[in-house]
């Protein structure tokens, strides 16, 4: 045990947490283990001595790695190792970076990089709020500059209580799933699928969550008391007094007449023409300066900007605080297509498509969770023509990744049960135009696509974004229903509500500044909530209920269930019997380990039921009474015909039960390959005597 080893302990939720620090990793900038129960995560952070060269932004990398082996299983694969990181990975990834990122110093541009490691998981024990509690813990301890410390937890409903950082059967029933960080002060950071719960429910959890935030920081500060390290003092970036002076002086005037144009793209070229003139003007002074002048700019635009806001009540594009942009909406533009819808918004606009398919098409999961499959699915694309850019392609980064997460998140709670509806869902939202909010975009076009399919969902969703212009100084205030891009870009909140009539299905909420309080918090609530409401009217203008009727290219699915100890005979050895039914019928047949049998097919009615009476006499014990979709097999001309009930299992139509009137031979009703309905009329020791019933095809 090295001299440095430190312990400190606390309860969270319940449960006993130790936070242990100077024993491993030491020579990072600070580290820590965090151990709850058999639950252990290890947090490294480092810092750059050198701010990189030509940075505008602060290069902050946080990444969360699931080690398989801190649930005793080796990975899948050839290689055998973890290699990309999963969506959830990624989305925790997120979490942590999302509240962290606000408390650093503005112009700090040397690189900070948060490791987050899962070393040993109890499935009862999550690993993500340890890992977000150990990055401010890791950050606060160690020399690097960080404004914190924050607390993190995740709050949950059940039986109408809340409850932190919820067990597995906690969270199997929970109506809410709720990740909040903060300060001791201020809230910084909300994520949050829930089942339609009210307003008051969601800021009451918040509220509850922070007072265990709370606790967490003042912890935290006695840690950092006994061993935290004496901050660096780095240089931070700023933009001479003297050229943010005389930017001030010869762009202000023509930043207020570009910054009148109402229209988006006028405006930008207003705004491109201010910065081209004011670039010819300064740099004969200051040659050297190009970027700081570009900074001072835009310093300058966004004092303007939120100057017009808090004073005026006038934004960018001339609406009101709470007004909406023009909505239009449509359904079923692609004719192939499952389930198609486009929703525009001002200028955002998105397409979502909806695929059906069978159960075994449902996403196949490996992680540190219990879950090994997901039948719904929604996954996000913003190419660069979307935003007008030039950008070639590229795989799904974090941002796509974490606005298909919020979007299926919203919509999760509305979608009926596999028992209800037996197809695997997918759902892809391609942004064909971007001016703010393309995630709750993608709520109401996947709405829309949903219904147009024919799912029967519970109720339709739609999404809005808020954002929020604050003055430190003077305090004031101003919370803006359906924010657009410049408001998103120069403001200091965006947070998104998704959810139906009824309540809130999701949230998220990102924040610039050093957290919201709880007046704020309500006041936003309360403000998508009218806007949702009115966005959820536009859309139920165009398509008020799902369709009847699944669009004659979707599978047609039925599904049922049978005796687990028959699947073996169902599928025969080495497949032989399920590859013959399906070679004989056409459709496409899942069978899950408890016996759930789905047989799928595209405009065939009839295969899909031939396919399933095939399996069920396979699987069920005859019985006098029941009936089949047959063929002749065998036929003895003067005695009867033999039917094929199952593999390896035949039924005769005595001769004497093919016909009304009497026949002499066999043939004269029936001949071998013909498909035949019949019944089953006595089983004895001999075998299964048949009825024909029907001669279904010659």
């Amino acid at each position: 045990m090295t001299e440095t080893y430190r312990e400190f302990k606390t309860i969270i939720g319940g449960r006993e947490v130790i936070i242990e620090t100077g024993k491993y990793a030491e020579q990072t900038n600070g580290s820590c283990i965090v151990r709850c129960g058999d639950t252990v995560v290890m947090v490294n952070v480092t810092m750059a001595e050198k701010a990189r060269e030509g940075m505008d932004y602060f290069p902050l990398s946080v990444d969360y790695e699931e080690k398989m082996y801190s649930i005793g299983k080796i990975p899948g694969g050839f290689k055998k190792r973890e290699g990309r990181a999963s969506d959830k990975a990624i989305l925790t990834s997120r979490l942590i970076d999302r509240p962290i990122r606000p408390l650093f110093q503005k112009g700090i541009f040397n690189d900070v990089v948060v490791i987050a490691t899962t070393l040993s998981v109890d499935p009862d024990i999550s690993p993500e709020p340890l890992a977000m509690l150990g990055s401010s813990v890791a950050l606060s301890i160690s020399d690097i500059p960080f404004a914190g410390p924050t607390g993190s937890v995740v709050v949950g409903i059940v039986d109408g209580e809340y409850v932190i950082n919820p067990d597995i059967k906690q969270r199997e029933v929970s109506t809410l799933a709720l990740n909040l960080s903060g300060t001791k002060d201020a809230i910084m950071m909300v994520e949050a699928g829930s089942k339609e719960i009210s307003d008051d429910e969601m800021v009451g959890a918040i509220l509850f969550g922070h007072e265990e935030i709370k606790k967490q920081c003042a912890f935290q500060e006695e840690i950092v008391k006994q061993i935290g390290k004496v901050k660096k003092e780095i240089e931070v970036y700023k933009v001479p007094e003297e050229i943010e002076k005389a930017t001030r002086e010869f762009a202000s005037t023509l930043l207020d007449e570009a910054l009148e144009n109402y229209d988006r793209t006028a405006r930008q070229v207003a705004q491109d023409e201010v910065e081209k003139k004011t670039l010819e003007a300064l740099l004969e002074t200051y040659p050297e300066n190009e970027r700081e002048i570009k900074d001072a700019l835009y310093y300058l635009t966004k004092e303007k900007v939120r100057a017009k806001i808090l004073e005026k009540g006038i934004r960018p594009d001339g609406r009101a605080l709470t007004e909406v942009r023009k909505i239009w909406c449509e359904h079923g533009v692609l004719p192939r297509v499952h389930g198609s819808g486009v929703f525009t918004r001002g200028q955002t606009q998105v397409l979502t498509t909806c695929t059906l398919g069978m159960i075994g098409d449902a996403q196949k999961l490996e992680g540190l969770d219990e879950e090994s499959s997901k039948r719904y699915m929604h996954q996000y694309n913003m190419p660069g023509y979307a935003s007008g850019e030039a950008r070639q392609l590229k795989s799904p980064g974090r941002r796509e990744i974490g606005h298909g997460a919020l979007a299926e998140r919203a919509l999760e709670p509305v979608i009926p049960s596999e028992e209800e509806f037996p197809y695997a869902i997918r759902m892809v939202s391609e942004v064909l135009s971007s001016n703010g909010s393309t995630s709750q975009g993608s709520v109401c076009g996947s709405t829309l696509a949903l219904m147009d399919a024919g799912v029967p969902i519970k109720a339709p969703v739609a999404g809005i974004a808020m954002g929020l212009i604050k003055d430190e100084e003077s305090g004031k205030v101003a919370i803006l229903t359906d924010i657009q891009g410049l408001e998103d870009f120069l403001g200091d909140m965006d947070f998104k509500v998704a959810g139906t009539e009824k309540g809130i299905t999701a949230i998220q909420m990102d924040i610039k500044i050093k957290g919201i309080d709880e007046a704020i918090l309500r006041q936003a609530i309360a403000q998508a909530n009218v806007g949702r409401q009115h966005i959820l009217n536009k859309m139920l203008e165009v398509i008020p209920t799902p369709n009847a009727e699944l669009s004659k290219y979707a599978p047609q699915i039925i599904s049922f269930d049978i005796n687990p100890e028959k699947i073996r005979e169902v599928i025969g050895s080495g497949g032989k019997v399920i590859n013959k039914i399906i070679e004989e019928t056409g459709v496409k047949i899942d069978i899950t380990d408890e016996g759930r049998v789905s047989i799928a097919a595209v405009g065939a009615p009839e295969q899909i039921e031939r396919a399933k009476a095939i399996i069920l006499s396979i699987a069920k014990d005859p019985e006098v009474g029941d009936m089949f979709m047959t063929e002749v097999v065998r036929i003895l001309p003067k005695v009867g015909a033999f039917c094929e009930l199952a593999p390896g299992k035949d039924g005769l139509i005595h001769i004497s039960k093919m016909s009304e009137k009497r026949i002499e031979s066999v043939e004269e009703v029936l001949s071998i390959g013909d498909k035949v309905k019949v019944e089953i009329i006595k089983i004895g020791e001999k075998g299964i005597d048949l009825k024909l019933l029907e001669k279904v095809t010659d």
